[in-house]
């Protein structure tokens, strides 16, 4: 299991992603409850420690420390320890393919975030593609998954604007996905990101959700 240090930053990385702004310890500690309720007192001395000892940065000048009236960043040391998974995918019907190539991409670090690629996205790369849910659904769907710590919309446009956005450690390609791993650590070396491309495997490559949806046809929402 991480340290409670590196649970903590994760939570701070987390909601900085999810709300685009440096959260309050209110948003930090709803975060972290849900994998451990500790309490807030708890957590609120966790996070001044943490602060004393560089991880973080305590936004504004003058500030109670039993107070929640200020937000956390990550410094640079902070941000380094803790290592960040990206996969992405459609994610329109969950297998247990996808559990086990999710399962594998959290044991690779800290932090696991779920790009869900938006309906648009997924029209391109497949424009046969038959997609049940909206990417507001399927982001709930895999966001549902325990072992996840944020799930995502994806951003319109190329892979690599999320990419950005998101500033991970390593990305975790599906055994399945037609993307290239050393084009996509070129393009990203290019960005000015370094990071690490890995391809996992599949113990149960032949269960795919376009076969499951071709099996099941018009009886989907019947189950």
């Amino acid at each position: 299991m991480k340290s409670l240090k590196n649970t903590i930053l994760g939570s701070i990385y987390c909601c900085s992603l999810q709300t685009g702004y440096s959260p309050n310890p209110n948003t930090i500690i709803s975060h972290l409850e849900n994998k451990m309720e500790l309490g807030k007192d708890f957590y609120l001395d966790k996070i001044i420690e943490l602060e004393k000892n560089g991880y973080l940065r305590i936004i504004k000048n003058i500030y109670d420390e039993k107070s929640f009236d200020f937000r956390c960043q990550l410094t640079e040391l902070g941000r380094s320890v803790i290592k960040v998974v990206f996969v992405g995918g459609v994610f329109d019907l969950l297998h247990p393919g996808h559990i086990h190539t999710l399962k594998s991409a959290k044991s690779l670090g800290d932090i696991l975030v779920v790009v869900v690629a938006t309906t648009s996205t997924a029209l391109k790369i497949k424009k046969d593609r038959n997609i049940y849910h909206d990417e507001m659904q399927r982001r709930e769907l895999v966001e549902a998954l325990s072992f996840v710590d944020l799930s995502i919309v994806g951003k319109e446009g190329t892979l690599y604007d999320t990419v950005k956005f998101v500033k991970p450690d390593i990305i975790a390609l599906g055994y399945d996905q037609s993307h290239n791993e050393k084009e996509i650590q070129k393009n990203c070396s290019n960005l000015g990101l370094n990071l690490e491309v890995i391809r996992l495997s599949s113990p149960i490559p032949k269960i795919k959700s376009t076969i499951i949806k071709k099996n099941l046809g018009n009886t989907f929402y019947d189950i």
